[in-house]
């Protein structure tokens, strides 16, 4: 299988302000009919039907759900998606916290994460992890993406609040730029991937608060929501040994 990863920013839809314009989220605010647009364009830019695109009602939970079809509704109250189907897509929305992508190439095992500040103290990455290993993933094998996300230097929070979360997700407290108590979950969750032993962690190191292009709860909201969305694509490989010179070439 290949897997591809696709994450989108604010441009290329067709909602209006404060939602402008590829808002991909149905539960902020913006008209339904202009998400629905913007989310069957974004099925037709990735080449798959909109009904291949999976969505999830996300709560700041640890609830894993497998998935193996099309969903015609929100998969309800789940903050991780987790699939051995190809050309099944998973969405994650979000706008400061986490999407999270993770993927056995090999055993053909992928999940998206929705692993806000709540999500990330309470182990929603561990858990996803958990089913895919159930799936026939093996850690040692499992590479992770973070898509962008509220950076240290500028998600500020109450001193109080930074320990509990360094508490239960080691390496997240960090200074702002302001020299305030702050959080860096993607550096917490690069940690917590990392001594759980997968192959390895990349990270996307744009910030929705300073990063215009990309919405932003804590920069301003109401506001849309980005997605990062995940899938496996089945190698052809006739279409393969067709494109490979014959022997002695």
């Amino acid at each position: 299988m290949r897997v591809r990863r696709v994450i989108t920013t604010r441009a290329g839809g067709v909602s209006v302000p404060p939602y402008d314009s590829f808002n991909l989220g149905d539960h902020v605010g913006d008209d339904p009919d202009a998400v629905a647009a913007n989310r069957i364009r974004l099925a037709e830019q990735i080449g798959l039907d909109a009904g291949a695109v999976v969505w999830m009602e996300q709560i700041h939970g640890r609830t894993v759900t497998v998935v193996d079809g099309p969903v015609t509704e929100l998969v309800q109250a789940t903050d991780a998606l987790v699939t051995t189907t190809p050309g099944l897509a998973l969405a994650v929305l979000s706008a400061d916290c986490v999407p999270v992508l993770l993927s056995d190439d090999e055993a053909g095992v992928i999940a998206g994460v929705h692993a806000g500040r709540v999500g990330a103290r309470i182990g929603i990455v561990p858990a996803t992890l958990r089913v895919m290993v159930e799936l026939g993933a093996r850690i040692e094998s499992i590479g992770a993406f973070l898509g962008p996300a509220a950076s240290g230097d500028r998600y500020e929070v109450p001193l109080a609040m930074q320990a509990d979360v360094e508490k239960h997700l080691p390496g997240s407290a960090v200074r702002t730029k302001k020299g305030t108590a702050g959080l860096d979950l993607r550096a917490g969750l690069r940690r917590q991937l990392l001594d759980a032993g997968v192959a390895g962690v990349a990270v996307d190191p744009r910030c929705t608060i300073s990063d215009l292009s990309l919405f932003s709860h804590r920069r301003g909201a109401p506001t849309g929501r980005l997605a990062s969305v995940i899938w496996m694509e089945p190698i052809d490989d006739d279409a393969d040994r067709a494109d490979d010179p014959p022997h002695g070439k």
